[in-house]
């Protein structure tokens, strides 16, 4: 337990997901609060701290963040991004760019900086090269109360030692040019995710989110986490902040955070950003239970997977408020799933789908392109997947390498100078897969025009979705990263 510190200046929290930056996502017009920033803005003010908050998410920019610490001069400044954000796992050139100019303008204006997230659990360097004076590694709650009792005491020399903090610790040795960083001791995981507050939605504009949610879509949705980590191993995804363990809030601590969100900030609709909610059937059905008992029901959308969704979970689930789930289904080709370790087989994902509408509750798949060894057979099997089960919607992306992730490490050596995407519609192979991204882009266009058909398709749009296919193939091999005379016969 941490003493109570003082009030004095505030602690300006912030991220730097702005959404202005990502032009995808701004077309789509889906802002959620940065979760992770608010929660630790609740940890904070439950030890006596004033908080404030900088909400980059529909900020004009970077200067909007400069103007506020021009005012209100905080001691300290810890931009803390939201980890349950997966667009921030990814890292953006346009964030890593934005949280940076905003380490800068924070220095200049006296203040003490921290920094938290994926991009800067893998690349301390670069934020502490920025002028940030901490970075912390892995879950911010409890380090960044360390951190902020070590700055706000008296004792800065014991930053160093605090577990999860990452400082400059000076030159190099032996005459060497550049810093020294770290290394630090690693800070065990929460456990107990009860005893974490409720994120702090008071400091959120929720008329904004509101207003910007209603014009696009005509309702207000709102986002909740209920868990922490994935036990699943598929080879191409990261979890730098929460490992592979499984923490998770019980289910009438959640519910009650629903009554919570019912009353105050009234959505229409709910997004579960959790890599995978529920995962046991007990926890589903008890969810429902606590939800119906608080009349805390609002309409929600979720992510799982397919050898998840048995029936007595898919009804728990349509019980419980569930309107859609997103299923990382990634391709049709049983042998990419294996290369993948993803766990599944082609026949759960028809048996998930199937489930899920017969229960009323739309299925969604995330499809993944490129992955290594993927061929124009494996793309065909995917195509033919999703006509025969008819997903009511799909994400289309191309494999991304994560740092941390096995897929990285067999890949890192022919990724050249460009190793993150700009944004989230840069759609770009990064290494070297079977095709060029071009081709990628017209396969990601032309199956989003099938999905978006609908689930009966007049033979005639049949026709003109088989033409565009033959097209394709017909020029297939000269997309490729490696062209062959065979190829070309």
């Amino acid at each position: 337990m941490l003493p109570s510190a003082s009030n004095g200046s505030p602690i300006l929290l912030a991220h730097s997901y702005y959404l202005r930056a990502d032009e995808k996502q701004w077309r789509k017009m889906k802002p959620y609060p940065p979760l992770a920033t608010l929660v630790a803005a609740s940890v904070l003010r439950m030890r006596g701290h004033a908080v404030r908050l900088f909400d980059a998410m529909l900020a004009d920019g970077v200067e909007d963040f400069r103007r506020l610490v021009s005012d209100l001069r905080p001691a300290i400044v810890a931009v803390v991004e939201d980890n349950f954000n997966f667009l921030t796992k990814m890292c953006t050139i346009q964030m890593r760019q934005a949280t940076c100019s905003m380490i800068r303008h924070a220095k200049a204006e006296g203040c003490r900086v921290v920094v938290n997230g994926s991009d800067a659990t893998d690349n301390t360097h670069l934020y502490l090269e920025a002028g940030a004076d901490a970075v912390i590694v892995g879950e911010p709650e409890h380090t960044l109360m360390d951190l902020v009792q070590a700055w706000t005491g008296g004792s800065p020399a014991t930053v160093g030692h605090i577990p999860g903090v990452v400082v400059d610790s000076g030159p190099s040795g032996n005459g060497s040019r550049g810093r020294r960083f770290g290394p630090t001791v690693p800070r065990p995981f929460l456990e107990d995710l009860d005893a974490i507050p409720f994120p702090a939605w008071d400091l959120v504009d929720v008329e904004r989110y509101r207003k910007a949610w209603q014009e696009a879509h005509g309702r207000l949705s709102w986002n909740v986490v209920t868990s922490r980590g994935c036990p699943y191993r598929c080879n191409w995804c990261a979890k730098p902040t929460f490992g592979t363990r499984y923490a998770q809030r019980s289910p009438g601590n959640v519910a009650e955070e629903l009554r919570h969100l019912k009353e105050t900030v009234r959505p229409e609709h709910l997004w579960f950003a959790d890599d995978i909610f529920g995962l046991t059937a007990p926890w589903i059905e008890a969810f429902a239970r606590e939800v119906n008992a608080r009349d805390a029901r609002i309409p929600f959308t979720m992510q799982s997977r397919v050898n998840l969704m048995r029936p007595n979970v898919v009804a728990a689930l349509a019980d419980a408020g569930a309107e859609e789930v997103w299923l990382g289904v990634e391709s049709g080709s049983q042998e990419i799933l294996d290369a993948m370790e993803k766990g599944t087989k082609l026949e759960q994902i028809r048996l998930a789908t199937r489930t899920l509408k017969a229960h009323g509750i739309r299925s969604c798949w995330f499809i993944q392109l490129g992955y290594l060894g993927e061929n124009w057979e494996d793309i065909l099997l995917t195509r033919d997947l999703i006509r025969e089960e008819r997903p009511d919607d799909i994400g289309v992306s191309v494999s991304y390498p994560l740092p941390g992730t096995e897929f990285y490490e067999i890949v890192k050596r022919q990724l050249g100078v460009k190793t993150n995407w700009d944004d989230s519609d840069d759609l770009a192979m990064l290494f070297h897969g079977t095709y060029e991204t071009p081709f990628y882009k017209t396969i990601r266009r032309l199956l989003h025009d099938e999905v978006d058909a609908g689930p009966t398709i007049d033979p005639a749009v049949q026709q003109h979705f088989d033409d565009r296919w033959a097209d394709i193939a017909r020029t297939e091999w000269q997309c490729r990263t490696v062209k062959t005379a065979a190829a070309s016969a």
